[in-house]
C-alpha cells in the first residue's frame, strides 16, 4: 500500500456477476454490436429488459452508521490493507511468483499512461507483490469479509490453469463452519486471510478478476478525509453463491440484474452512487453472461484510465463531468485544497452539443448519462435509456 498518499486512500472493488437458472428472452430485433465497437450514442440505445439477462449482480447495503455513503448499495470491496502486499503471499502463489504479474497477462497500455494505482512501483515501497495482484487480493478478501463469498482456487488447480477459460466456479469443498471461523478471524485482522489460504491450500482467484476501471472520489463532496482511489474489477461466476452480510458495515444484500438495479434506483427503492450507476449502465450491452465474461477478459488487457469526476452545479441540478467532456478541466484539482468556482447559471438542457461525457442529476434519484465520445481502451459507453417497448412476458424460468 502507498502510505505516501496524502489526499487519497487506495481501495479495490469487484462487480460480481453470477449466472442464474433463468433462460433469457432473446430479442432478435436488437442490433448486436461487435465487441470493442467505437463510438456509441447512448441516447439512441435502450436498456434491455430484466428478462433478457441470464445473470445477476451483487449489491451490498452499507450501514446507516457508516461515515461514507450510509445506506447506499455498493459493490463488495474496501480499503487495501498492508497485508495485501505482504511478502507472505509469495508462498501462497509459489507456482506463479516467477511469472510476469503472477500469470495475469501483460496489459497493452503504455506504462506512462497507466493509472497511478496500477503504475506505482510497489517494489520501491518495500513490497514484492505487484499492484495488479495486491488489489485483486484486496477485492477477494473484502468480498469474503462483507458477503461470505470466497473467490479462491485450489493450489493444484491453479498450477495447471491460472486463468479460467470460462466462468469462475465457486469451490464447495470447504466446511461452512470452518469458513465462518476464518471469516471472523479475517474480520478481526486481515493478515489472517493469508493464514487461511495456507491452511485451506488455496489461492485468491486473481485470474478471474478482470480490470474494469479506476474511479477516484471527487473533491468537495464527501469530505477530504473520505476520498478513495479505487480499482474496479469484474468477475463472472457460474452460479449465484450463498451470501450473507456481516451485520456491521453491511446490513443487507441483493442479487439483481443490471436493469432491475437501475429501475430500483430510478423508482427510489434503493440508492446507488454514480460509479455504480455508470458501470451498471454499460453492462447493459451484455445481457448474456458468457458475452460479458468474454468481453471483460479480452478488454482487461487494454488497460483503463483514472476517472475523477468534477462536479458542476447548474440552475436545476448538477453535472458530474468525466474525462473527455469538453468542460472537463485540463488539470483537475487532485487535492481539494484549491477553491474553484464550479457553478453555472445555465440549466442542464443548455449543455453544449460537442464532446459529452457526463452524468446529469436533476435529483438524488434522477441521473442520466450523456456521452458521445469514443470510449478509450476498447470499453463501452453506458446505456441509460429505458426501453419504450420492454419484454412484458417473462418466461425465463426453467
Amino acid at each position: 500500500m502507498n502510505t505516501a498518499l496524502k489526499h487519497l486512500k487506495e481501495a479495490a472493488t469487484v462487480i460480481l456477476a453470477a449466472g442464474t437458472r433463468r433462460r433469457p428472452v432473446v430479442n432478435d430485433l436488437k442490433d448486436k454490436a461487435p465487441f470493442g465497437l467505437g463510438v456509441e450514442n447512448s441516447s439512441k440505445q435502450t436498456r434491455p429488459h430484466r428478462s433478457e439477462f441470464d445473470y445477476e449482480v451483487l449489491l451490498l447495503k452499507r450501514s446507516g452508521k457508516s461515515g461514507f455513503m450510509p445506506n447506499a448499495y455498493v459493490f463488495p470491496g474496501g480499503l487495501v490493507d498492508s497485508s495485501d502486499f505482504s511478502s507472505d503471499w509469495l508462498e501462497v502463489f509459489k507456482s506463479f511468483r516467477h511469472s510476469s504479474h503472477f500469470g495475469l497477462g501483460v496489459v497493452k497500455q503504455p506504462h506512462e499512461t497507466r493509472p497511478p494505482i496500477f503504475a506505482t512501483d510497489r517494489a520501491k515501497l518495500g513490497s514484492p507483490i505487484p499492484g495488479e495482484v495486491a488489489f485483486r487480493i484486496c477485492a477477494v478478501r473484502e468480498t469474503f469479509e462483507e458477503s461470505g463469498i470466497l473467490l479462491v482456487v485450489p493450489q493444484k488447480a491453479g498450477e495447471t490453469q491460472p486463468q479460467p477459460p470460462t466462468l469462475a466456479p465457486i469451490i464447495h469443498k470447504y466446511d461452512k463452519h470452518e469458513l465462518s471461523k476464518w471469516r471472523s478471524l479475517v474480520l478481526k485482522n486481515p493478515v489472517n486471510f493469508i493464514d487461511m489460504c495456507k491452511e485451506l491450500d488455496c489461492m485468491p482467484n486473481i485470474w478471474a478478476m478482470h480490470e474494469w476501471g479506476n474511479w477516484i472520489t471527487p473533491t468537495g463532496v464527501y469530505g477530504e478525509k473520505r476520498r478513495y482511489d479505487t480499482a474496479f474489477f469484474i468477475c463472472c461466476l457460474q452460479e449465484v453463491p450463498q451470501t450473507m452480510q456481516d451485520e456491521k458495515e453491511i446490513v443487507h444484500f441483493k442479487w439483481l440484474t443490471p436493469s432491475e438495479i437501475l429501475q430500483s434506483y430510478e423508482s427510489q427503492e434503493i440508492w446507488i452512487a454514480p460509479p455504480q450507476f455508470y458501470e451498471l449502465s454499460r453492462m447493459c450491452h451484455f445481457p448474456l453472461l458468457h458475452d460479458l465474461n468474454h468481453f471483460s477478459r479480452e478488454r482487461a488487457l487494454e488497460g483503463c484510465e483514472p476517472w475523477q469526476p468534477v462536479y458542476l452545479e447548474s440552475s436545476d441540478g448538477y453535472i458530474s463531468l468525466l474525462p473527455g467532456d469538453e468542460l472537463y478541466p485540463d488539470n483537475p484539482d487532485r487535492t481539494g485544497e484549491n477553491q474553484v468556482n464550479r457553478t453555472t447559471e445555465k440549466s442542464l438542457e443548455e449543455r453544449p452539443a460537442a464532446a459529452l461525457h457526463r452524468i446529469e442529476f436533476h435529483s438524488l434519484y434522477g441521473a442520466t448519462v450523456n456521452v458521445n465520445i469514443k470510449p478509450r481502451y476498447k470499453h463501452r459507453n453506458p446505456i441509460s435509456k429505458v426501453s419504450d417497448n420492454p419484454v412484458i412476458k417473462d418466461n425465463s424460468k426453467l
